[in-house]
C-alpha cells in the first residue's frame, strides 16, 4: 500500500487527530487545489479541482487539529464528486 492509500485511509477512519496539512494533501491527491481568498477570507479556505467542483472548510485555529464534522464532510464531497467510492 502507498503513502497516498495509506493517508486515504487514514482520513476515511475519521481520526481525531488529522491535521490541515495531511487533509490538503489528500485534497491534492485529488486534484483539488486551495484558492487564495481576499483580505476578508478569514479561515475559510475553498479548494476546487480540474472539473471545478468546490469544497469550502474553515482552516482549524489556533490548534492544526481538523474537526471531525469537517472530515465527515471532505469524505461526503470526495464521495458525490466520484473519488471516492461508496463502500
Amino acid at each position: 500500500m502507498s503513502g497516498k492509500e495509506k493517508l486515504v485511509n487514514r482520513l476515511l477512519t475519521i481520526p481525531k487527530d488529522f491535521t490541515w496539512e495531511e487533509l490538503t494533501k489528500v485534497l491534492n491527491l485529488f486534484t483539488f487545489g486551495e484558492v487564495k481568498g481576499g483580505k476578508t477570507g478569514g479561515s475559510r479556505r475553498r479548494f476546487v479541482d480540474e472539473k471545478k467542483n468546490i469544497i469550502t472548510l474553515h482552516k482549524p485555529h489556533p490548534a492544526n487539529i481538523v474537526k471531525t464534522y469537517a472530515i465527515r464532510q471532505v469524505i461526503d464531497e470526495l464521495k458525490k464528486y466520484g473519488y471516492i467510492k461508496d463502500e
